[in-house]
C-alpha cells in the first residue's frame, strides 16, 4: 500500500509544481499583466472535483462499491489517498453513520464514505 501512497504523493508534487490551484480543485484568479486599472479581476473555476481523502478510523478498501466485493486492503486511521469521485453502492450502517456513498481511489479500489473525514463522499464533489 506504501506504493500507492508515493505513487500518489509523486502526484501531487507534480500538480503543486503545474499550479497548486488547479490541483486542488480551488478557484483561481487572473489578472493580465496590462489590464489597467479599469479592468476587476475575474475568477476562473477550474472543474477539477476530485481530491485528497483521509481516513478517520480503521477500514477496508473494496474492489467495488459494496461490502459483498471483495477486501482490497485494509486502511489505518490517518490513512490518505486520492480520490477519483464517489457513487451510490451498498448501503452500510457502522460507527453511527448508515448512507450508501463510495469513493473510488486512484488505484481503482473503493472505500465507504462513512470511513472518511468530512462530509459522506471525503469531500470529492465529482459523481461517477
Amino acid at each position: 500500500m506504501r506504493i500507492n501512497h508515493q505513487r500518489a504523493m509523486t502526484r501531487l508534487a507534480t500538480a503543486v509544481g503545474a499550479g497548486a490551484l488547479l490541483a486542488a480543485g480551488m478557484t483561481a484568479t487572473a489578472v493580465a499583466a496590462d489590464s489597467g486599472p479599469a479592468a476587476a479581476p475575474q475568477a476562473q473555476s477550474v472543474g477539477v472535483q476530485s481530491g485528497w481523502v483521509t481516513t478517520w478510523i480503521n477500514g477496508n478498501v473494496r474492489y467495488g462499491p459494496s461490502t459483498s466485493y471483495g477486501i482490497n486492503y485494509t486502511v489505518a486511521a490517518g490513512f490518505t489517498s486520492y480520490g477519483l469521485c464517489w457513487t451510490e453502492g451498498g448501503h452500510v450502517s457502522a460507527n453511527g453513520i448508515s448512507h450508501n456513498k463510495w469513493v473510488k481511489l486512484d488505484d481503482n479500489a473503493w472505500i465507504w464514505g462513512g470511513l472518511l473525514q468530512g462530509n459522506e463522499t471525503g469531500g470529492v464533489a465529482n459523481h461517477c
